[in-house]
């Protein structure tokens, strides 16, 4: 498996990027004197992990791909990682798997009952997100709620490119962030898959704070929490959001948002419920097909 960056592997990558992250004082080792690298240089890796440099350069270079569990273990302490990112390290230090990736995979297709089931919900907003974070389905109340929920749209192109689309949501450079940590934790090792290629390569070139946040390996799932969401419409709302793993489905996550009851986003909600069109209505967004991943709008 190659790297996302046309060098070493995707686990001598990641060492690599995390290591230039952390700076010597933060671990206790002298900062004076000349550096030619950012953070740490190698042998103070190998050093605080406890390994022998010369190992430690095999594993970022890639010549050695089957380090031990105590070696990751080791590693992540000294790289300082959280849950997560260890996770992430142990993933991407699995056996090279057999290439599938080299045609690109088929468009997702969302369950039938999921998408049915969410279009039951007028109360309810709900979509169903793919692995690169493409809206693939959703009913007509999360539509009404944010441009970015539109089926067809690639939300972390969207926030990227189009500043708008996500102005609701506020914060928009703590989106951004989430999002690329988010999406580096959904491919994985997956970093070959070639509508993930054209989705980075895209926004490499035309967003430079893409490249940096991209560049810098931040793996952080995003979970279930609290949002707030301003709609021209209604105001600003504070929504829980719950993400859900659809079973048998690669990576896709069903999203649903909903309000404190009794509270005033509850009432606002239930407000643009009541403004959202009927999706039995002629011209009504719904997704009844599939969306060609690393194709969508932004």
């Amino acid at each position: 498996m190659v790297s996302d960056n046309g060098t070493g592997t995707p686990l001598g990558d990641y060492l690599r990027a995390r290591r230039e992250l952390i700076r010597p004082e933060d671990v206790g080792l002298p900062a004076a004197g000349r550096r030619r690298v950012p953070g740490l240089r190698r042998e103070e890796l190998a050093l605080l992990a406890g390994i022998s440099a010369d190992y430690y350069l095999r594993l970022e270079q890639g010549r050695d791909r089957r380090p031990s569990a105590q070696v990751l273990e080791a590693l992540a302490r000294a790289l300082r990682l959280d849950e997560d990112a260890t996770a992430h390290l142990h993933r991407l230090a699995v056996p090279d798997r057999p290439r599938r990736r080299s045609r690109p995979r088929r468009p997702e297709h969302v369950p039938e009952g999921v998408r049915q089931l969410i279009m039951t919900w007028p109360h309810t907003p709900a979509f169903v997100q793919g692995r690169l974070l493409d809206v693939l389905a959703a009913n007509p109340l999360a539509q009404a709620l944010s441009p970015l929920f539109t089926p067809g749209t690639n939300m972390i192109r969207a926030l990227f490119l189009d500043p708008d689309s996500g102005a609701a949501h506020g914060r928009w450079e703590a989106s951004t962030e989430g999002s690329v940590a988010a999406l580096r934790a959904l491919v994985g090792p997956d970093v070959d898959d070639p509508a993930l290629v054209e989705l980075v390569g895209e926004l490499s070139v035309r967003s430079e704070r893409f490249r940096r946040l991209w560049a810098r390996h931040d793996v952080r799932p995003k979970r279930s929490g609290i949002s707030t969401i301003t709609n021209p419409q209604v105001g600003p709302l504070e929504l829980r959001h719950e993400k859900l793993p659809i079973p048998d489905a690669d990576r896709q996550i069903l999203v649903i948002y909903h309000a404190e009851p009794g509270t005033p986003s509850a009432e606002r909600l239930a407000l643009l419920a009541s403004l959202a069109v009927d999706p039995a209505e002629p011209g009504q967004r719904t997704s009844r097909g599939s969306v060609p991943t690393g194709r969508a709008r932004g």
